[in-house]
């Protein structure tokens, strides 16, 4: 979007923020002066009868409202959700029938465990949750970037997120699960164990949040026009792929940029690289309710998509930024039981408890009943109760306040028989004694779980194996260890005894072999890269003195044509001096960023720009850390000669042939001169592919 469109636009929305006047109190009335309190003299008292002073400090003393218990720390943005074609065989919600509407979503991520202080790179999960402000009303789809849950019933969901938070003696970890308490109540809960498969996997450090996958959870129940009822399961693929971060990369990014996710989304739309993502949905038929080997109502079971593919139905861009966070990202109330006439809930025992605990959350942290007036939580449709008054009421009601009524004409009135308007609850016959117990269709705790490990591909396996040995390792109760393992050991022997071996205990007998007879290939980020494109990707140039500026400008032009995002870095900021006595300007200084926080590296030539990366530290281990990440680097002409200082079994090969050579990600090119199409080409197909894991290991 130009910039003087997107100026305009946000004029639009800060149409009522007075920002051009003089300051006032809250009561408009005009500040001269607010950087000294009224006083008894220069050096004398201050007087209590300065109203703005005590204005000031009173506001700011109770400027803080209680953050979320999980999903404190996030990010927001708005944007617009269309279908691809009318749904409506299977679902009479509105938004969901004529590709030509646009319905307004806000829609905010967020990680879990943390406080809102806490870093973005956490291994944790991601909340995924989208307020769609349809003809019909607000239509809340709170789910998260995996399809599963830890707990099957919301009774254990104090003690779970009790034993998740940190360790009530001391504080501490801030934003991890690598701790005691939890991995007490994993070893202790069976059924946590699917979720924990997902949680050890990269799925759990997404690379941006532009490139992660979301899931509503909970099999809800699409309703048609005649009442008929389809289960559902949702999903948001992105456009760009799922890709994901390694674990290496997510600590360091905790120190260099905490930020590193919520700046990653910002940036892309302020850029006008709007983020995508493909709305799909799984639909069973209610006749087909018990035809699978799990329950249907069980949110730590997947219904594999090889057995019910997803069914792309529409799609979602984010195209703006809030103006303010507090206002509108921390104040945005999410509730699953936010729904429109076509979307229904079950009895899924989870979802049921969060149909409460979400309006009884956002009572107490944003002050009572009248939320929902906010700005970003108020819905396009009209709003007509009889609710009344409570703390921050905006609206001025007339008329009555009841009904029936007649003296204010029975307004606002009932929704008649056969309204098509009406939100009309499926009609299903419940039935049953009061029981405490659950349905024996959820007692097997192991078998998904061995599923998503076993449709792992090796590197992915190997990386989940390194999670469970740091998590545990973390872990001071050797029988909580001990514990843990025997549970995986109902999952996978080879997964339990390499988990015992890094972490000092007795590896268990082989158990039960659980290996699934087919595999779920979705499951895996293999599956998930998407369509290759390199489009917003973050480009590290390495450039000093004497460097090759044409090939420089070559690297640069090829990957803004692919919406790839170049980056000069030089060990200080300004310019450097290219080879051609021309200054080529230095987007970024060395010490102040690090490899993790870009895809790919590319090495341009020039005599003095070889000799000076290969004699410089920070460089080296630049380059040395995007080849052990897996991340594309390319060289041209003597910058190939500084890749020999990484010394990788069978780099030589690359390094010594001649044109283009693309080995594992690692393209070099000897020529001197301009950068070759078949250089640019072959970089490009290495930074589409993410990672390349097959890569030999660095001697040193």
């Amino acid at each position: 979007m130009p910039e003087d469109s997107k100026q305009r636009q946000r004029a639009a929305h800060l149409a009522d923020d007075p920002a051009g006047g003089p300051l006032t109190t809250d009561q408009g009335v005009v500040v001269d002066h607010t950087d000294d309190a009224l006083a008894a003299g220069e050096r004398g008292p201050t007087l209590m009868e300065d109203f703005h002073f005590r204005e000031k400090l009173t506001r700011f003393d109770h400027e803080r409202i209680p953050e979320r218990v999980v999903h404190a720390r996030g990010a927001g943005a708005y944007g617009y959700f269309e279908p691809y074609e009318s749904c409506a065989s299977f679902t009479r919600a509105a938004f969901l029938q004529a590709p030509t509407v646009r319905t307004p979503v806000f829609v905010r991520f967020s990680t879990v465990q943390g406080p809102r202080g806490s870093a973005d790179t956490v291994r944790d999960v991601r909340g995924f949750a989208a307020k769609f402000y349809t003809s019909e009303g607000n239509f809340d789809l709170v789910g998260n970037n995996m399809p599963v849950f830890f707990i099957q019933d919301g009774i254990k969901f104090p003690d779970f997120v009790h034993a998740l938070k940190p360790e009530p003696h001391n504080e501490i970890p801030t934003g991890a699960s690598a701790h005691d308490t939890l991995w007490d109540f994993v070893s202790l809960q069976p059924e946590t164990l699917h979720m924990m498969m997902w949680l050890m996997s990269d799925r759990a450090i997404p690379r941006s949040y532009r490139m992660m996958q979301g899931f509503g959870v909970h099999t809800f129940r699409f309703v048609d026009d005649r009442g008929g009822g389809t289960f559902v399961k949702f999903h948001w693929k992105p456009l760009l792929g799922v890709h994901s971060l390694v674990w290496d990369e997510a600590q360091e990014l905790q120190g260099r940029d905490p930020d590193f996710n919520r700046r990653d989304l910002w940036q892309a739309i302020e850029s006008g690289a709007y983020p995508e993502y493909e709305l799909g949905v799984q639909l069973i038929d209610e006749r087909d309710e018990f035809a699978f080997d799990v329950d249907l109502l069980d949110p730590t079971k997947i219904v594999p998509e090889e057995r019910v593919p997803v069914r792309p139905i529409g799609r979602l861009v984010l195209d703006r930024n809030p103006d303010e966070f507090f206002a509108e990202t921390e104040q945005a109330a999410f509730h699953v039981a936010n729904l429109v006439p076509g979307i229904d809930v079950t009895n899924d025992p989870l979802l049921q408890a969060r149909l409460f605990s979400y309006l009884d959350t956002q009572l107490i942290r944003l002050g009572g009943p009248n939320f929902g007036r906010l700005p970003v939580n108020r819905p396009v449709a009209p709003v007509r109760t009889n609710q009344r008054d409570g703390y921050h009421q905006p609206d001025i009601h007339t008329g009555t306040a009841y009904s029936p009524n007649s003296l204010g004409g029975g307004c606002p009135a009932i929704a008649g028989p056969g309204d098509t308007a009406a939100f009309t609850h499926r009609a299903e016959r419940v039935e049953g004694a009061k029981i405490r117990r659950r349905s024996p269709s959820f007692q097997d705790h192991y078998t998904q779980a061995s599923l998503f490990w076993h449709s792992m591909s090796d590197w992915e396996r190997r990386h989940i194996v390194d999670a469970f040995r740091f998590e545990l390792g973390k872990v001071g109760a050797m029988s909580v260890r001990e514990r843990t393992v025997e549970e995986l050991n109902h999952v996978d022997h080879g997964l339990a005894a390499a988990v015992a071996e890094g972490i000092g205990v007795v590896a268990p007998e082989i158990g039960a072999d659980r290996r699934p007879d087919v595999l779920s290939p979705a499951l895996s980020l293999e599956s998930l890269r998407g369509p290759g494109s390199v489009r917003t990707r973050q480009i590290a140039v390495l450039v000093t003195d004497g460097v090759d500026t044409r090939q420089v400008r070559d690297v640069h032009e090829a990957l803004a044509a692919e919406g790839a995002v170049a980056e000069s870095l030089a060990p200080h900021d300004g310019q450097v001096d290219g080879d051609d006595g021309q200054g080529h300007p230095v987007d970024r200084a060395l010490p102040t960023v690090s490899s993790v926080q870009y895809d790919a590296v590319v090495l341009p030539g020039g005599p003095a720009n070889a000799l000076e990366w290969a004699a410089d530290d920070a460089a080296i281990r630049f380059v040395r850390d995007a080849y052990r990440h897996g991340k594309a680097i390319g060289a041209l002409g003597s910058g190939v000669g500084a890749l020999a200082t990484l010394e990788p079994h069978g780099l030589g090969t690359a390094v010594e042939g001649g044109g283009t050579v693309s080995d594992r990600g690692v393209v070099t090119d000897t020529a001197t001169g301009r950068a070759s199409g078949e250089f640019t080409s072959a970089f490009l197909a290495a930074v589409a592919a993410h990672r390349h894991w097959d890569r030999p290991r660095l001697l040193r």
